[in-house]
């Protein structure tokens, strides 16, 4: 039986589980929690926050950040689907679009609220300089949206279904853009040291296939597991060894990355911040970044016994999140906390801060307003499940693939036997 003959039904979320209707007061929590933070903000100013004249990004932008390159990698199952011919991967392609679709709603809204006036996006939208990439970035978001929209209705409609394949190169390549252009926001502020290099592009692209592909697999055992649905090992092998090469392809442009800054004589002071003396940022890279969110994870991913069970791909998958969120921390406010480098080539000094590397500390409010926007994405998506055939009533080994299923259980009796 050939792959291309899979046929998959889909339903919405049955009946009225209190386990439901749990998660659902829990993200409303997190939301109206989100709504407060940004209604205090609005009305006493950014003071209230960690974030100062030299950190001006704080800790709801790593949230914005960590879910915007989330949403470009979680379309990582419908882009090998429909360009890469994966049919494997078919059944999971509705759900693939609306997480990326949320998780980018859930991120833009943190950006949205954390301006403290909502209101002057108007003026973001209206007057554009496209010198700027922040004005690109607006083209870029809203256009993800909009594609991604349209491919999903493709894939829902039975007489629009010949034009996937179309749909689903135009998402994959929009991704890219898109991710390219967050990249870019650091990678073209040359005035800071930290930030100055065209390979962060490359570096969050590769991000977002790490970080979207273990949020979709934490979303694909809540989601299959909190209904009652059968998940068969075969698809989710087929992500977990997935996830492990995209943190490996992270590692390796993180290492490059600061090879080629320490080859430059002129950011070796940087690279000392970041790597020796930094404080918190050190710590968060050395032992959260690399230790926590990548070699660990990759041990376990890889394991021949430990990634076997779910448990443990469930928290690999949490810990890569928990490392992107620690990379994104000193990339961000890291680069920020740095002192600017006013006069390249000479000293100088005043009673501003010149030369003092800049203090923050998130705020509660802060938290808040991350969480918030985390909680909103989730909302909409467990929404969305509710009232649309997003979720596969099966993907079974038997319903993904008979031959290696049956080949697989063929396995099991002999290898119990040895």
């Amino acid at each position: 039986m050939s792959q291309t003959t899979i046929k998959t039904h889909f339903r919405e979320i049955e009946g009225r589980s209190p386990l439901y209707l749990a998660l659902l007061g829990g993200l409303l929590v997190l939301v109206g929690l989100g709504l407060l933070a940004a209604l205090m903000k609005g009305t006493h100013g950014h003071h209230i926050t960690g974030m100062n004249n030299q950190v001006v990004w704080g800790l709801p932008h790593i949230f914005a950040i960590l879910m915007i390159v989330a949403a470009s990698g979680a379309l990582n199952a419908a882009s090998f689907a429909s360009v890469f011919g994966r049919v494997v991967y078919k059944p999971l392609a509705r759900v693939s679009a609306l997480l990326a679709m949320t998780l980018l709603i859930g991120g833009l809204v943190v950006l949205v609220l954390d301006l403290g006036r909502p209101d002057r996006l108007i003026i973001a939208m209206t007057h554009y300089n496209f010198k700027s990439i922040f004005a690109w970035n607006i083209f870029l978001y809203t256009g993800f949206l909009a594609i991604v929209a349209v491919y999903l209705w493709f894939m829902m409609e039975n007489r629009m279904n010949r034009y996937v394949p179309i749909a689903g190169y135009a998402a994959f390549l929009w991704r890219l853009i898109l991710t390219t252009g967050t990249g870019s926001i650091f990678g073209f502020l040359v005035a800071r040291e930290a930030y100055d290099a065209a390979i962060l592009a490359p570096l969050f692209i590769a991000m977002s296939f790490s970080l979207g592909m273990a949020v979709f697999i934490l979303v694909t055992l809540a989601s299959f597991l909190g209904t009652g649905r059968p998940l068969g090992d075969l698809i989710l092998r087929r992500m977990k060894n997935l996830l492990g090469v995209f943190v490996a392809g992270v590692l390796y442009f993180v290492l490059v990355y600061h090879l080629t800054n320490l080859y430059a004589t002129r950011l070796h002071s940087v690279e000392a911040f970041v790597l020796l003396h930094g404080g918190i940022y050190t710590f968060l890279f050395w032992f959260v970044q690399i230790l926590i969110g990548s070699l660990i994870p990759l041990v376990m991913l890889f394991h021949p016994v430990w990634s076997q069970s779910r448990k443990v791909i469930a928290t690999a998958a949490a810990l890569v999140l928990v490392g992107g969120f620690a990379q994104l921390y000193v990339i961000v406010i890291g680069g920020q906390a740095y002192p600017l480098d006013l006069f390249p080539g000479y000293d100088s000094s005043s009673a501003f801060f010149d030369g003092v590397v800049a203090g923050y500390s998130p705020s509660l409010v802060e938290w808040m307003l991350g969480i918030g926007g985390v909680g909103f994405a989730f909302l909409l998506f467990a929404v969305a499940l509710k009232f649309l055939r997003f979720l596969p009533t099966s993907l079974a080994d038997d319903k993904i693939d008979p031959h290696a299923a049956r080949a697989s259980a063929a396995e099991r009796p002999a290898t119990a036997g040895a």
